[in-house]
Parts: C-alpha cells; structure tokens; sequence
C-alpha cells in the first residue's frame, strides 16, 4: 500500500540522502519534500538534480512539496522587494515540483488581520502573488494546497477558494493545526471538495507537536470519514518528527509510523463510497 512520510522527520536542512534511504529501507513508497520549508533557500538545477537520482536510487517518489514562506523573501511583504523576492522563491518550488513529479506545493497564508488598513494589505500582496505564480503553476502541471494554521487562517481561506477555482487553488488540511484551532475538522466538511493535501499528525490541543497518529486528540474516525468523502485519492502523508516521538531510535520511529499510517488508510478506504460502474 502506498504510504508517505515527511523527507524532513529529523532535520529540515543538510544532506536528505541518508534520511531517503533509511524512509524507503522502511517501506514507504512517498515522500512530502518539507526541506527548507521556511527559509530563502533556492534550489540550484544541481541539487534539483540531485534529489531526483536519489529519489529513483531508493525507488521513492515526491508526493508533494512544501513551498516556503520564505524569511526575508516573503511573497505578502508589504515591502515590495521582499513580495517580489518571495514570488520568486515559491516559483522555484514550483519548478522544481514540476521537475521531480509532484503535482501540489504546499504554501502558507496567514490570518487575516483585525486591524483594517493591514488586513488590506494582505489582501492585495498575497493575491499579487497567486496571480504571478498561477502561470508557472499552470505551466508545471501544479497546482497550490493553502493550509490551515494556527491562529485559525480558515476566513482568509475562504476568500481565496471563492476567488480561485480548484484548478489552481486546493486545501492542504493540517491535522495537528486543526485540532489547535478547535474547528478544523469542521472546517475541512465544509471544504473538502478542494482538500488536494494532507498533513497529518497529532498533539494534546496544546501545540504543534507533530506526534504519531493516534497518540492525541485528534478524531481520526471523523477524519478518515472526512477524507473518504472528500476530492482527496492520494495516499496517506503524514507529517510527523522523531524528536517528538517515545522511540528508542529512528527505526523504531519509522515503523510505528508505517503501522498508525496504514492504519488511518485501512479506515479511509473502509469509509470510502465505491464509484459506481
């Protein structure tokens, strides 16, 4: 069965080949790319090129990617050379999704602020830039998952959904994040024709721990319901980081996260509505 973990489940930056090898030593079949997730790092054609032949060394694929906020380069800076550096940087993303085969990047929108004039603000620069990257986007055959974060950024959602069709635009569903906020799983019913990613871990309500399924308080069953019912047909793609887990070495980390990932999938597919003929 098709199963994906997080290349970045001990580190997010320096050599991944190790971390690859030892994910698909442990059965996995995809990887969710979330080095670099949240730096100005660009990726070279060399590295890109890199990771491409490990990937097909271990008999890995790219399930997704995680685009990057980005530091300095921030594509909703209100400061115009950093909106413009930001735009680049998540195109590089694109890029290189496109290039190793993934069909989502992932990227984050923050909530919408209460204050008028820099709710505004935001407004404008983040649609600036899906406006730019929608034809690099189109180009590659990739489309962007916006994901629910904590504070709860659901209502800036909503009006990028409305202004964008699924084509382009699609729902990353963070389960850590939505067990934060208190309304994820409602959130994700309301919109879970456009849910095209998932993250998925757990936590005690408390912060983002990005612990192993089923050692929280997430509602699986009502998630697995959720995503049964949904636009979602990829496999499970969790989330989760070793430090973060009761296990004596990464091994072990591995294969309790192969066993909780397989099974959330055996309860999504028992959920899931046969197509009819």
């Amino acid at each position: 069965m098709m199963l994906s973990i997080t290349a970045d489940y001990v580190t997010s930056r320096g050599c991944p080949e190790p971390y690859l090898r030892r994910i698909a030593e442990a059965g996995f079949t995809h990887v969710h790319w979330a080095y670099h997730w949240h730096t100005d790092f660009l990726y070279s054609s060399w590295e890109i090129e890199r990771i491409e032949r490990w990937l097909r060394e271990f008999g890995l694929q790219i399930l997704d990617l995680h685009a990057s906020t980005g530091v300095e380069k921030c594509f909703y800076s209100p400061r115009e050379y950093e909106h413009r550096a930001g735009v680049d940087l998540v195109k590089n993303r694109l890029e290189m999704a496109a290039r190793l085969g993934a069909e989502v990047v992932i990227l984050h929108v923050p909530p919408l602020p209460a204050v008028a004039p820099a709710r505004e603000t935001l407004r404008r620069q983040v649609r600036k830039s899906l406006d730019a990257l929608a034809p690099v986007a189109r180009a590659g055959n990739v489309r962007i998952a916006l994901e629910n974060l904590f504070p709860d950024n659901f209502p800036h959602l909503r009006e990028l959904f409305q202004a964008y069709g699924p084509d382009y635009i699609g729902l990353c569903y963070d389960s850590g994040h939505g067990l934060i906020t208190g309304n994820g799983l409602e959130n994700l019913a309301q919109w879970k024709d456009r849910l095209i990613s998932v993250h998925l871990h757990d936590n005690d309500g408390s912060s983002d721990q990005h612990n192993l399924l089923f050692s929280g308080g997430v509602d699986w069953p009502r998630l697995a319901e959720l995503v049964a019912a949904s636009a979602y047909r990829k496999c499970v793609s969790m989330e989760v980081m070793a430090r973060f887990a009761q296990c004596r070495d990464e091994a072990e980390f591995l294969r309790k996260a192969r066993d909780t990932g397989l099974r959330l999938a055996a309860m999504i597919r028992d959920r899931r509505v046969p197509a009819k003929g």
